[in-house]
């Protein structure tokens, strides 16, 4: 079998075929990237997103950035409220406001919402953490101010119990789990506030709007998984670092899993994340394996999420050996292309695994093209951030 018997160019006919080539329309198309801040990737995205609004019914957009932040960007596009420079600045978390390519699509999301009665959405997946994490402080107090009284505690009270954000946000913790509150006398009653919360919440639903009720799932879990998250953060034993991974795809799973009430949604976040195999990172002498967030969502809405891996040829100084995946797909006409990664194998049988230069780039990995549904691939990736 010749590589092009299994490959099209990028566009929407291609894009088109490969959805009616699925076992199942998706609800969750997850595209992942390589490595961050690739700035073609980006706007292949914004193609992609635009064809998949104007021919294939997608509404929603969700991205691998702070969930809490991503309201300002979602209230943008659906209000125009905020100037653009500051939903860029506020909206996004891990420095991905920066990126011209999610400035454009924010612009364009708006300019779509003005000319349309159906709205489009924006979510933030992550939460707000990288391996540090938040206060969970705004989550917490935004979920009280969405419930009736009577409250399982004060304001005062929950004041009290969070006291100031720095001791929440310590970098420090990220090495020194001493270092940490997250097993503190306070942390442990918060965590039982949370849950009654929680708890009110679920008693509360039929009197809430539709808006109210997403808007405190989302904090209600935030705040739970916040406080997990921090639990962890002061454990001392050797599962540490892979309870924190997993705890934050988890959260993100859980936030994936409400982006699909609202129908099919575009996911771009890092390839690692919307894997559907187990994610391994090497620590010291140990090595850490979690669910990662494709397997957990996976698990929940099978066919239903369908998994594009971005991959690159050449990236500046890195070029690909003739004989990996990456450089036998360079050989194809096109600078952009969707290949039908099952069928991979059938027309590279024996690739050699690629060691990239590029530190921050994941090859593809020869052993899990089954795990894949397709791979969108760049030819050249010379703008990289």
């Amino acid at each position: 079998m010749d590589i092009k018997d299994i490959a099209r160019p990028f566009d929407g006919a291609g894009v088109s075929a490969f959805l009616r080539s699925l076992p199942a329309q998706p609800l969750l198309l997850g595209l992942g990237e390589a490595r961050h801040f690739v700035a073609e990737l980006g706007e292949v995205r914004n193609e992609l997103f635009r064809h998949l609004v104007e021919h294939e019914g997608y509404r929603s957009f969700a991205i691998e950035s702070d969930c809490l932040r991503g309201l300002v960007v979602d209230d943008h596009i659906a209000t125009g409220a905020g100037t653009l420079d500051d939903v860029m600045e506020h909206g996004f978390s891990h420095n991905f406001g920066t990126v011209p390519a999610n400035r454009e699509l924010v612009r364009w999301m708006r300019a779509y919402n003005e000319e349309h009665g159906e709205k489009l959405r924006f979510f933030g997946i992550d939460g707000p953490m990288e391996y540090w994490a938040e206060s969970p402080r705004q989550a917490l107090t935004a979920l009280c101010a969405l419930l009736d009284g009577p409250l399982p505690c004060t304001t005062e009270t929950l004041d009290a119990l969070l006291g100031p954000d720095d001791r929440w946000t310590n970098e420090a913790t990220v090495m020194d789990p001493s270092q940490s509150i997250g097993q503190s006398a306070d942390a442990q009653r918060l965590r039982l506030l949370a849950d009654d919360l929680v708890a009110l919440l679920d008693t509360q639903l039929p009197q809430l709007s539709a808006k109210d009720r997403e808007l405190a799932a989302l904090y209600a879990r935030t705040a739970v998984g916040l406080l997990r998250y921090h639990r962890w953060m002061a454990d001392t034993s050797p599962a540490r670092i892979s309870r924190l991974s997993a705890l934050r795809d988890a959260m993100m799973a859980t936030n994936l899993r409400a982006v699909a009430e609202h129908g099919p949604a575009l996911v771009f976040a890092h390839n690692l994340h919307l894997q559907r195999s187990k994610s391994h990172m090497q620590f010291g002498d140990q090595t850490l394996e979690w669910s990662s967030v494709g397997a957990i969502t996976e698990a929940h809405l099978g066919d239903r999420y369908a998994f594009l891996v971005s991959a690159f040829g050449t990236a500046g100084d890195d070029v690909p050996p003739p004989d990996t995946l990456e450089g036998v797909l360079s050989t194809l006409p096109w600078e952009h292309s969707l290949i039908d990664a099952r069928r991979l194998p059938e027309a590279v049988p024996e690739p050699a695994p690629r060691v990239s230069a590029d530190f921050a780039y994941f090859p593809l990995d020869p052993t899990k093209l089954d795990m894949i549904d397709g791979i969108v691939f760049l030819k050249e990736a010379v703008r990289v951030g």
